[in-house]
């Protein structure tokens, strides 16, 4: 049995999301209507995208991974690494396909984060972006930052003017990330309101204040103590500080920036069919009752009719967001992997968008 088969045989053995939302929905005097999607004019493209490189595909891989280059909110030249269908090239009659843009976690890179899509994107036909990122300060802890999200938004560009043959089906952009990547997920739903098809964001700070008050409670065994000299908790702070611009005491603005929970009333607004995703052995964002369940909590109580599903379980940190895991569940919710066999896991509480 090859690996597309193997994939497919997992998605049937997995729970189909359906969070799909009809064209309007009407309760308690809202109506909520799915925006329509925009790309970034010529003037608001400031980055520039330049000359692509492409990894062959191996004998074993139904995917091709191409390294682009991008030009940052702020000038810095960064990577970004385009998965797509091995069999999708130059030189070729190239259908649209749809693009997710997946941003990754804390102190990762867009090439350990391509590597969590093993080959759904060759079994769904579709394309993944993910980029390096470029914080305020620090490239790879962005931790939300406004120019990091907008950099996001303008992804679809970047990739097609570093790879001219590739085609994107507009309509069906969407965005999915885990942790830091969840956290700016949910803040290009925000920012960018009409750009997205869709979005799911799994183990998200929504909360970065309360995040970092809570930062030196992480656990660090001897092990840790011995390499950071000191709770990486307390080294995590540092960085933030650095990143942000100094405590939220110091600098709350910049904070609440950085925090979906503090746009909530966007995303509420936004239409966008949006996942949600938690766990309760997250020992990582451990208060997910207060981040990521909060947030759904809100955004329901904003806007009744908002296409927000939530997907509560029992996982590490960030482990369902890979393809030999959860991962397809949130590509079938938007119609990216084909549907087969409706089934719960035990370890999974599904808790749908409203009925229309």
């Amino acid at each position: 049995m090859n690996r597309r088969s193997l994939v497919l045989l997992a998605i049937s053995l997995v729970l189909t999301i359906v969070s799909a939302a009809p064209a309007a929905c009407s309760q308690g005097g809202r109506t909520a209507v799915r925006a329509g999607v925009l790309k970034p004019s010529s003037e608001e493209l400031e980055g520039r995208a330049t000359a692509a490189t492409g990894a062959p595909a191996t004998r074993e891989s139904q995917v091709r991974i191409w390294t682009i280059h991008y030009s940052a909110h702020n000038g810095a030249d960064r990577l970004a690494y385009v998965i797509l269908p091995a069999s999708y090239g130059p030189g070729q009659d190239n259908p649209p396909l749809p693009l997710v843009i997946s941003p990754h976690g804390r102190g990762g890179n867009g090439r350990t984060n391509a590597k969590l899509w093993g080959d759904l994107p060759a079994v769904g036909g579709f394309a993944v972006v993910n980029p390096d990122g470029m914080g305020r300060r620090l490239k790879h802890f962005s931790y939300g930052y406004p120019g990091q999200i907008d950099d996001l938004a303008k992804m679809p560009d970047f990739v097609t003017r570093a790879l001219p043959w590739l085609q994107i089906d507009r309509r069906r952009i969407y965005a999915l990330g885990s942790s830091m990547g969840g956290q700016e997920t949910l803040l290009l739903v925000a920012r960018h309101p009409r750009l997205l098809a869709g979005a799911a964001a799994m183990d998200s700070v929504t909360d970065l204040t309360r995040r970092y008050l809570q930062l030196p409670t992480l656990p660090c065994p001897q092990s840790c103590l011995q390499r950071w000299g000191r709770p990486y908790g307390v080294v995590l702070q540092s960085t933030m500080r650095r990143e942000v611009g100094g405590t939220p005491e110091q600098n709350p603005r910049a904070y609440a920036a950085r925090s979906p929970q503090s746009l909530a009333p966007a995303i509420a607004g936004s239409a966008t069919r949006l996942q949600i995703w938690w766990s309760s052995e997250d020992h990582i964002v451990s208060d997910q009752k207060h981040q990521s369940a909060a947030l759904l909590e809100t955004l329901r109580q904003l806007n009744p009719c908002a296409p927000v599903s939530g997907v509560a379980g029992r996982w590490e940190h960030s482990k369902e967001m890979r393809s030999t895991s959860l991962l397809p569940i949130a590509l079938v919710g938007f119609g990216l992997l084909p549907r087969q066999l409706e089934l719960h896991p035990q370890n999974v509480q599904y808790l749908p968008a409203p009925s229309y």
